[in-house]
């Protein structure tokens, strides 16, 4: 029974998306429920999560390929909110779509202990099973929609992603025939042991892996996928993958790089790899996302810039010595910070975009008329993703960027700075379109209740880290202090 505790919050999603399918077979009555019942799994896996941390236990289990320490009750508590944020956000979505709910909520649920079980996951056979098991639903949903663009989108998806998960098995595989184990922690103890003349073969093997887990991230030169399946997968899927599917793929790698990756004689050679990527991911996504005309798009090119924000963090991690905990709570911050501020940003753009029945960036000129709650909503989350003030996405911009310049990555803070910039350009012309421009059709758009409901979570979120970042950060802080003892 110990085992099934441990992973108490998993099953009671696996629990609710079986509970749905059998409501949709047995009781057609009932199906009105079943985004209720949805939504009650996440609810109850927050609340097992929260007895475990009630009872003050950190355990690992199964043989130690899993652990459920405080870096993965942090990941666990985002993502159960990341997806009642998008069930609540999706349900007169998905019944204007008149197609079998039950799918898509059961794919949803799935999708996120997938996530749960990577984000605790030790051992590289675990890891690699976790993230197929997070994987293969996303690329169902993201052609959930049987239109021609969202088949479309979920093919491409597919097809990458196999190929992203060839490269790291291949990497995985390598490290294992070098070290002669798959658990992180006996990676390290082997690598410690080694030198230098070692590298090559061991820098190979972490290319692989950052490889691999670059997709996930969405990060040049792994971000192909994205404007494509950004454009053509339902807007709620795109919500979800937006946040959750990168959160976990930063919270893998995290753990990967942090536990086993520490030998001394490879720290300077991921921290570079990192930066160059960070580099490269912010410079591209900005570019790009200056030249939409697709919100959803340029939405995708700019996740692809924030990913880049993110991995000035990583990189600063691996440069900080001593500092070790600076970066790495840096970049929990801004997970935090931008699952709320994404996801506030789609959920304002699937309300707007429903009721107009266009993703043109055009077809938002006067929404401010049209719209003031969802045109305010949105700006606001807009302005966050800049990395203005009073808002989450500027504390989450100021310590990655404080934890790279301690880290003597000035240069790297320098780009992210003109990036910065350069996203204003895109991020406020979206605000000045809606504020400035001529209002076209009818006012009186309103969000569906459920979408109103989590909008309104997300904007409170937003301001709320804005204004008072640091139970965020302390928390942050906790759950990255188990890498610091390694």
């Amino acid at each position: 029974m110990k085992s099934l505790d441990i992973v108490g919050p998993q099953l009671a999603l696996l629990v609710a998306a079986g509970l749905i399918l059998v409501i949709d077979a047995l009781w057609p009555k009932g199906r009105r429920w079943i985004p209720f019942v949805a939504l009650g799994g996440t609810v109850l896996a927050a609340m097992y999560t929260t007895s475990w941390v009630a009872r003050d236990e950190y355990p690992e289990w199964f043989a130690g390929t899993y652990v459920l320490d405080r870096y993965a009750v942090f990941f666990q508590y985002v993502f159960a909110g990341i997806a009642a944020l998008v069930i609540l956000a999706s349900i007169d979505w998905v019944r204007s779509a008149r197609r079998s709910e039950s799918e898509y909520y059961a794919l949803l649920l799935v999708v996120t202990s997938g996530l749960m079980f990577l984000a605790g996951a030790r051992d590289l056979i675990t890891i690699f099973v976790a993230l197929e098991l997070s994987s293969i639903p996303q690329y169902v949903l993201a052609g959930w929609g049987k239109d021609e663009r969202s088949s479309e989108a979920g093919l491409k998806y597919l097809l990458t992603g196999a190929i992203a998960s060839a490269v790291l098995l291949y990497g995985m595989v390598l490290l294992f025939g070098y070290t002669g184990t798959t658990h992180l922690s006996g990676i390290a103890d082997v690598l410690r042991g080694l030198g230098g003349d070692q590298r090559p073969l061991l820098v190979a093997a972490m290319l692989m892996v950052a490889a691999g887990f670059g997709f996930k991230m969405a990060v040049v030169p792994f971000q192909m996928w994205v404007p494509d399946v950004y454009q053509g997968a339902p807007t709620p899927v795109v919500a979800f993958l937006s946040v959750a599917s990168k959160a976990a793929g930063f919270a893998v790698a995290m753990r990967v790089f942090f536990e086993a990756f520490r030998a001394d004689f490879l720290v300077d050679d991921w921290s570079l790899i990192f930066a160059g990527l960070a580099a490269a991911s912010m410079t591209l996504g900005n570019v790009m996302a200056l030249v939409q005309s697709d919100i959803k798009r340029m939405m995708g090119y700019s996740s692809i810039a924030q990913a880049g924000n993110f991995l000035v963090g990583v990189a600063a991690v691996s440069a900080a010595g001593g500092e070790f905990t600076l970066g790495a709570s840096a970049v929990l911050l801004f997970v935090a910070a931008y699952a709320f501020t994404n996801l506030g940003a789609f959920i304002a753009v699937i309300a707007i975009s429903q009721r107009i029945g266009s993703d043109r960036i055009a077809d938002y000129a006067g929404m401010w008329r049209r719209a003031p709650a969802l045109a305010l909503a949105l700006a606001f989350c807009l302005v966050s993703l800049t990395g203005i003030p009073p808002t989450a996405g500027f504390w989450a911009k100021l310590y990655v960027f404080n934890a790279a310049v301690r880290a003597d990555l000035v240069w790297l803070v320098a780009i992210g700075v003109l990036n910065t910039a350069v996203s204003a350009f895109y991020y406020l012309g979206i605000v000045r379109q809606m504020f400035l421009g001529d209002a076209e059709g009818k006012p009186g758009l309103r969000p569906a209740p459920g979408a109103a409901v989590a909008l309104a979570v997300a904007v409170a979120g937003v301001l709320v880290l804005g204004i008072l970042p640091t139970p965020v950060l302390s928390a942050a802080r906790d759950a990255v202090e188990i890498f610091a003892r390694q």
